[in-house]
């Protein structure tokens, strides 16, 4: 392994006051020798993990804290650690000790052979299977059927990324768990690794199946993100059309019936219908204008551009 190889270890913790010591001393043997700095983020921790971190920080300067007001989530504490990590390479993980850390070099390697992305898969995993594996592996399809990128554990939080890749992904809402995609957006390679997971020792879980509808939300946002985020008119002015479309054919039909069939306009529920749909058509025509103007906005105001660069040569 290089040894000049700059690393960022992102951990949010939560109320994991009993695993927060021996998950440190892991993350040390595994990484002894490396370059890397290990980010804890206290996601409003009430059981004093936070002074048990600062313990363990003591005077080493390759654990840096952060700590939050107040409990603002998982996506919220990683995005935290991203926003301050210095390394070319960063691995997030849980803090629950389920996560091995001895993946991190093997994670590593992979990235060294030329991928962006490295997300680890738990082929065996310990939690039980009604309420944690069934609800993960139907998560699992659905999002690979609907974002493209096509991965066995979404919800696995070890994973590897190259900080240049994630330089323009925001997270909101439950997106970290969407993040292989998201940087797929900007053109980056992904794959996947086989990587340890071991039952819970300490605690309980934070997250459970209650956190299902947050996640369907958030991967409809997703879906349009990586289909329609440069270009909303594509999405909205296409149905709306279409919309036109039906309220024409009803429209005609009401016609008709009044010429040949001698029934009253203001009888027949079609024109009704064909009211409705030329509303519906409309609104989602300017819904459509807007969201190309919010889009450009947010575009041209932060100077940012609608593609990624991987690489130039013989430009100056």
């Amino acid at each position: 392994m290089n040894s000049v190889l700059r690393l960022s270890v992102v951990i949010p913790v939560l109320n994991e006051v009993e695993n927060l010591r021996a998950l440190v001393e892991e993350v040390q043997d595994a990484l002894d020798g490396m370059s890397y700095e290990l980010i804890l983020v206290d996601d409003g921790s009430q059981d004093g993990s936070f002074e048990l971190m600062e313990e363990l920080a003591g005077d080493d300067q390759q654990i840096k804290l952060i700590r939050f007001r107040r409990n603002f989530g998982q996506t919220a504490a990683m995005s935290a650690g991203f926003d301050v990590a210095t390394g070319e390479v960063i691995v997030p993980m849980d803090a629950d000790l389920q996560n091995d850390p001895r993946d991190i070099p093997r994670l590593l390697e992979k990235i060294e052979s030329g991928f962006d992305v490295v997300s680890g898969w738990r082929r065996d995993r310990k939690d039980t299977f009604l309420s944690r594996r069934l609800p993960s592996i139907l998560a699992n399809l659905l999002i690979s059927r609907m974002t493209g990128v096509h991965l066995r554990d979404y919800g696995c939080t070890l994973k590897a990324y190259r900080r240049d890749v994630l330089q323009g992904v925001n997270l909101y809402g439950e997106l970290h768990r969407f993040v292989p995609a998201l940087a797929s957006m900007v053109g980056a390679t992904v794959t996947e690794l086989p990587v340890n997971h071991r039952a819970r020792r300490f605690g309980t879980s934070k997250y459970g199946i209650g956190r299902t509808s947050r996640v369907i939300l958030d991967l409809i946002l997703v879906k349009f993100l990586l289909s329609y985020g440069t270009r909303p008119m594509q999405l909205f002015g296409k149905w709306g059309l279409r919309t036109f479309g039906l309220s024409l054919g009803f429209g005609f039909m009401t016609l008709y019936m009044k010429f040949f069939s001698d029934l009253s306009i203001n009888r027949n529920p079609l024109f009704m219908l064909t009211v409705f749909l030329l509303y519906i058509g409309v609104l989602l025509l300017v819904l459509g204008l807007l969201a190309e103007i919010v889009t450009r906005t947010y575009y041209e105001s932060q100077g940012k551009t609608t593609y990624t660069v991987r690489e130039t040569r013989n430009l100056h």
